[in-house]
């Protein structure tokens, strides 16, 4: 599969810092046993047949699994991690010009550290910089590390999805007996408003005593707002997902991988079949500590008008996920009502975060958040 992805001038990129991922622990932890997808395999004869039976075998278990073979090299991916890190060294004042409407249910531009309360007294240590779809209804300033390296920047959001979220959609329309089109019709990248963005973030590490405070829990467990989200390699061991009987396994990052999990948006149109994965970041093994974990995603979301009724799939019928007036999330919610309603609630500051356990986002749905 050819990038998307074009070279930049030399003198463009010699402005960056050479970016070099981290070693990954030497500990054994108890990994999550998660399905790989090659994508290489999808314009093979049969190749989206076969690829889309074993994301159906996947995801009876668990709605996480790798791809490889999706058309981007390490040195392209560790140029927006670059990228990323450069953002995230400039000063305090000048990132907060970029500042986020959170408060209001915008996401798009900088987050800063410590904004969320989790424990008493203890605040989030997360920065965050998301840059949404490139198209006009968007525009907006940013940082000029972002503006020198936008052609970059955008190639590579386009390939993601153009090249690699398009076709994990193609399998999940087939796993649902659904026209090959049907969800790529509503995640186009030029033509509609959605809340697809790139997302640039950084958990600052923290010291043993606030981990032990925290029970060694950064963030705990949650679903993710859209369609599909998307974890470049991140050799600093974080990332748990909650299996079917509660318990946590760690999501192993495997070399030259993307790590996918299923969100809330494909839970509400599948009324429940595909689920929203549940997963949560902890305090790395000890030879991982003291390290900064610098993150480069993906968040793929539906078009804002998409009503999230589930769909009239035989294959939702067939195994009694209903899809009729008595549907679980037959809510006449929009993609981009349930984004920004979350977005919201997430800043809400009347309650520490530790203390939620359930939280109604809008319309008497609610999201749920797990130790």
């Amino acid at each position: 599969m050819a990038s998307a992805v074009q070279s930049l001038p030399a003198l463009h990129q010699a402005t960056l810092p050479t970016y070099k991922q981290v070693e990954e622990t030497k500990h054994e932890l108890d990994w999550a046993d998660l399905v790989t997808l090659d994508l290489s395999q999808f314009d093979q004869p049969g190749g989206k047949e076969a690829l889309a039976k074993k994301l159906f075998d996947a995801l009876q278990n668990i709605g996480f699994f790798y791809i490889v073979n999706f058309g981007l090299s390490q040195e392209q991916i560790d140029k927006q991690f670059a990228i990323g890190k450069s953002v995230f060294e400039l000063p305090t004042e000048e990132k907060l010009k970029y500042r986020a409407d959170l408060e209001n249910g915008g996401y798009n531009g900088y987050k800063p550290l410590g904004l969320r309360e989790i424990k008493a007294g203890i605040f989030d240590n997360t920065e965050i910089y998301n840059i949404p779809k490139f198209i006009p209804v968007y525009d907006r300033p940013h940082p000029e590390v972002i503006n020198s390296h936008r052609p970059e920047i955008e190639d590579f959001a386009r390939h993601i999805h153009n090249e690699i979220i398009q076709k994990l959609l193609v399998l999940f329309a087939i796993v649902l007996e659904l026209p090959e089109d049907y969800f790529t019709a509503n995640h186009r990248y030029d033509d509609a408003p959605s809340d697809c963005h790139l997302r640039y973030m950084k958990y600052h590490a923290r010291d043993a005593a606030t981990n032990e405070k925290l029970d060694n829990v950064w963030v705990k467990g949650h679903t993710d707002f859209g369609s599909l989200t998307l974890l470049f390699r991140q050799p600093v061991a974080a990332l748990q997902v909650r299996g079917p009987n509660g318990s946590w396994k760690w999501v192993r990052p495997h070399e030259g991988s993307i790590t996918v999990n299923v969100a809330d948006a494909l839970q509400f149109l599948t009324n429940g079949f595909l689920k929203s994965s549940i997963h949560r970041v902890v305090a790395p093994p000890p030879d991982q500590a003291g390290i900064d974990r610098l993150g480069v995603l993906y968040f793929a979301r539906p078009e804002d008008a998409l009503q999230l009724h589930p769909v009239d799939s035989p294959v939702l019928k067939r195994l009694g996920y209903n899809s009729g007036e008595d549907a679980e999330y037959l809510t006449g919610i929009t993609a981009g009502e349930w984004v920004k309603a979350r977005v919201k609630a997430g800043v809400n500051r009347t309650t520490v975060r530790d203390e939620i356990s359930e939280q109604v986002i809008v319309k008497g749905v609610s999201a749920k958040y797990y130790d």
